[in-house]
């Protein structure tokens, strides 16, 4: 909830830069947030699993 209402004031206050209003603003900025949170640990597994795909994989081939 608190992070919620950060992104929401981040993106407020990008928004007003242009001098109009920042509802839009503040809006986006909350969906990225919700966004991130659900992207950026998904990212990770997948990266790691890649990560370790690779390692075992070039591990066979200088084995043999």
């Amino acid at each position: 909830m608190i992070g919620d209402a950060i992104a929401g004031w981040i993106g407020n206050r990008i928004d007003r830069a242009d001098g109009e209003g920042g509802a839009l603003g503040a809006i986006a900025g909350v969906l990225t947030w919700k966004a991130a949170k659900k992207i950026v640990p998904a990212a990770i597994v997948i990266g790691g699993a890649a990560y370790a795909w690779h390692h075992f994989t070039r591990g066979r081939e200088t084995a043999a």
